[in-house]
């Protein structure tokens, strides 16, 4: 997986919704701020439109105290006590100079509107501009805090204001009070205006009626269901947000079959794990861990028994590690682990002590496990970019080491295994390049009649002279290109050279024989193989006399109708058809029952110990006597005692072939072979 997708991952793991709900909460508090305002800015509104007389007042007031003299200092008194509201006048000192009923005005709490500034552009009797009046409210000792409000205010004059506090009533020079601005408001406070020499304090008041309360509540129960629907609709997107995020974190994350941690969850917190700087000093283990014959067990049963027991294999693993240790489900029966431990050993132990557990799931059946392992070792320091993938590849590589068996297993990967997967890699990488410049060369193997020891007969094998690999020999690279399925490449190469080489040698004068070629079973799902090989011998010009085709016994158990049709077509075309390995598997005397085959090969399994007991030297005998009652000939490969070869002649044996004999030998030397099958006699 790629270290950028491995971040993104993480960081979509590890998401969470506390930015949404940070969001939700500021735009809440900023609503529920708007709200408060739009209240102050209602009630302010309110305020200002009551208490507009109480403003006008107190200007008044304060504008005839500033255009007072010393002569009508009792007559400008008698006229503000005349407007029956509480007021008091301060001196600079704080003392009061006048007062007319109760002073119940909080000095301490106020506002200081220092932006309302009133001035009146007339003059006293001295001269003297009147004004400026700044504006204050204060608390009033028995109603609480009132707010501060906006006042608007408006300018007056001198004779504004006396016309404003006194009227002549008609025919009289007795002064009359106006008594319009009397305080009726049912919430008091205290207004002041800057006067000379100190400041005027007036007692007001604002009365709110029930249109005022009900048009400020609609404003603010209009705006608060706003704020309550978009919060609403914004909370309910959060909330959905973090379902759809559990939704796709549990299909991104949980394994459908365990119902746990899949692959991915382990891949990222083995990752996280491994490069924490605490866990740099430790030790750890990846493990594939498979469960053999899975398929097995769910083609006997079902597919939904086969997941049961999954899961079981699963809860047990989880279990026996640690809390700190990781397991994940991977594909079909893989298991993924990441275990710390002490020492070698002591890991072995416990995987092993795993496995035989899980050996135990099923009472009815004893399942078998094997585990590849690939270690990390302590670090001086953090491990940085940690490559959980190739970790756990190589744990697999080194599990698949064990393929060769059903039985559990532990195997540790190392170097070894991965110069083997280089060399496949390698040989992958030039084979194509080796077929193109013909760098494989043709090794005959003679056979002999045992009495005679006439040359009869010769197998074609195959080597590698590479300019990069050197010599190789076949059992290095003939699997590689058996799994690779380039092995027909080489069924091709191998007939096309050795007719070539018939053809040559019968044009020289030999006298040639048979040489057997070896054809794969990867071939013969080709309905067509027997007109490929006759076309190829036809074309090199070489009798389909001379070319014997060798199938391995493990080809007989492939599809046996398009066996049969190939097999005898090729034998309409001139070739005999032999069985290489008879005795090898456990289906050979079936597989002659079927099949009209023109030589058997006995196994060289069976020329192995044959005076033990006598019993082998009884199958080989019998299996000689077989084959000429099917009219087949026998060739005995593998002989490399003369007493064998002495068994194999009395026995009736057509020919041997083996290091008793001669080696596998380049086409020149097997040329002389032909020529002068005496010195075979004298080398020996």
């Amino acid at each position: 997986m790629a270290k950028y997708n491995r971040k993104k991952i993480t960081k979509l793991r590890k998401s969470h919704i506390g930015l949404s709900i940070t969001v939700l909460i500021l735009i809440s508090f900023m609503g529920t701020v708007l709200l408060a305002m739009l209240v102050s800015f209602v009630a302010t509104f309110l305020v200002n439109a009551k208490s507009a007389n109480d403003a006008s007042r107190v200007i008044a007031m304060a504008d005839l105290y500033d255009s007072m003299t010393e002569d009508d200092k009792d007559r400008v008194y008698d006229l503000m006590d005349q407007q029956r509201v509480d007021y008091f006048i301060l001196d600079n000192e704080d003392h009061i100079v006048h007062q007319y009923g109760d002073n119940t005005c909080n000095l301490k709490n106020s506002v200081d509107y220092t932006d309302i500034t009133i001035t009146s552009e007339d003059k006293d009797a001295a001269g003297r501009e009147v004004g400026p009046y700044n504006l204050k409210i204060f608390q009033d000792k028995q109603s609480g805090v009132l707010d501060p409000v906006f006042i608007a205010t408006n300018e007056y004059d001198l004779k504004d204001l006396i016309g404003l506090f006194a009227k002549k009533s008609d025919g009289e020079d007795e002064e009359v009070i106006d008594v319009s601005l009397s305080v009726d408001g049912k919430v008091p406070y205290w207004m002041s205006a800057d006067v000379k020499d100190g400041r005027i304090f007036c007692k007001g008041g604002i009365n709110v009626d029930y249109s005022d309360m009900i048009l400020m509540l609609l404003i603010v129960s209009t705006l608060a269901f706003m704020i309550f629907v978009v919060t609403l609709i914004l909370l309910i997107n959060v909330i959905v947000n973090f379902v759809d995020q559990k939704r796709m974190k549990k299909l991104l994350f949980m394994d459908n079959v365990t119902q746990d941690h899949n692959w991915m969850r382990f891949y990222i917190e083995a990752g996280e794990l491994l490069t924490k700087r605490r866990n740099a000093k430790k030790m750890y283990a990846v493990v594939n861990l498979v469960f053999i014959k899975y398929r097995n067990f769910v083609l006997c049963h079902s597919v939904e028994e086969g997941e049961i027991e999954l899961r079981k294999v699963y809860q047990r693993i989880r279990k026996m590690i640690g809390k700190k240790d990781l397991c994940g489900h991977d594909t079909s029966s893989n298991f993924a682990l990441l275990l710390e431990f002490k020492d070698e050993n002591e890991l072995r132990m416990r995987i092993q002590g795993i496995i035989n557990e899980l050996s135990k799931i099923n009472s009815d059946h004893k399942f078998t496990f094997q585990a590849g392992i690939d270690t990390i070792p302590a670090s001086p320091r953090k491990r940085r970019d940690v490559d959980v993938d190739s970790l756990y590849n190589n744990a697999c590589a080194a599990r698949m080491t064990l393929d060769s068996s059903d039985e559990s297993g532990i195997a540790f990967f190392n170097k070894k295994i991965v110069d083997e997967h280089k060399w496949v890699d390698k040989v992958h990488e030039l084979q194509q390049k080796a077929i193109d410049n013909e760098e494989f060369v043709v090794y005959y193997q003679p056979k002999y009649e045992p009495k005679t020891e006439k040359l009869v007969g010769a197998e074609a094998l195959i080597r590698w002279q590479s300019p990069e690999l050197k010599f190789v020999s076949p059992g290095r690279f003939i699997p590689i290109f058996e799994e690779n399925g380039f092995i027909t490449e080489i069924d091709h190469y191998m007939l096309k050279h050795v007719a070539r080489d018939q053809k040559s040698w019968m044009d020289e004068g030999m006298e040639c024989v048979p040489v057997s070629v070896n054809v794969s079973r990867a071939h013969f799902i080709e309905e067509d193989l027997a007109e490929q090989i006759r076309d190829i011998v036809a074309q090199e010009g070489c009798p389909a006399s001379l070319i014997e085709i060798e199938l391995t016994e493990s080809a007989f158990f492939d599809d046996k109708k398009v066996m049969l049709d190939t097999i005898a077509r090729l034998k309409e075309y001139g070739f005999s058809v032999s069985m290489d390995d008879f005795g090898s598997g456990y289906s050979s005397l079936n597989s002659l029952k079927d099949l009209p085959l023109d030589v058997l090969k006995l196994d060289a399994g069976f020329f192995r110990d044959l005076s033990d007991d006598g019993r082998g030297e009884i199958v080989v005998s019998e299996a000689i006597k077989l084959a000429k009652s099917l009219h087949m000939k026998t060739v005995a490969e593998g002989v490399e005692e003369r007493e064998q070869v002495e068994f194999l002649a009395n026995e009736g044996c057509d020919m041997i072939q083996g290091f008793v004999f001669d080696k596998p030998m380049p086409g020149e030397e097997y040329q002389t072979r032909m020529t002068h099958t005496d010195d075979r006699k004298e080398e020996n």
